[in-house]
């Protein structure tokens, strides 16, 4: 079993910048992946960036250049940081995590991130 606890959201300004942490219960180096979701209302589920355990980084086209995924594997922990955040980026950010055995997936409670001047 893996808890993931997320943090780091809020209300920021069009413009502006957060840094969203994600803490595993447990280590992270064996992880499949982690990534980070999002959902707007009305809207589904979307992967906003994703780190695998060999090394790769995948980031969705609407956050490429402004968003960074990176992961601690010390601290069991991954981050992502947002730069440059548009009304659009509102959503509630979740983090998940890929454990290869037994396979499964575990989701976060979710953190609220609001762009509003």
């Amino acid at each position: 079993q893996v808890q993931l606890v997320e943090s780091g959201g809020g209300l920021v300004q069009p413009g502006g910048s957060l840094r969203l942490s994600c803490a595993a219960s447990r280590n992270i180096f064996s992880f499949s992946s982690m990534a980070w979701y999002r959902q707007a209302p009305g809207r589904q589920r979307e992967l906003v960036a994703a780190v695998f355990s060999g090394g790769q980084i995948n980031y969705a086209d609407a956050v490429k250049g402004r968003f960074t995924i990176s992961r601690d594997n010390a601290k069991n922990t991954v981050y992502l940081q947002m730069n440059s955040l548009t009304p659009e980026d509102t959503a509630v950010y979740y983090c998940n995590a890929k454990v290869p055995v037994p396979p499964n997936d575990y989701w976060g409670q979710g953190t609220q991130v609001t762009v509003s001047s």
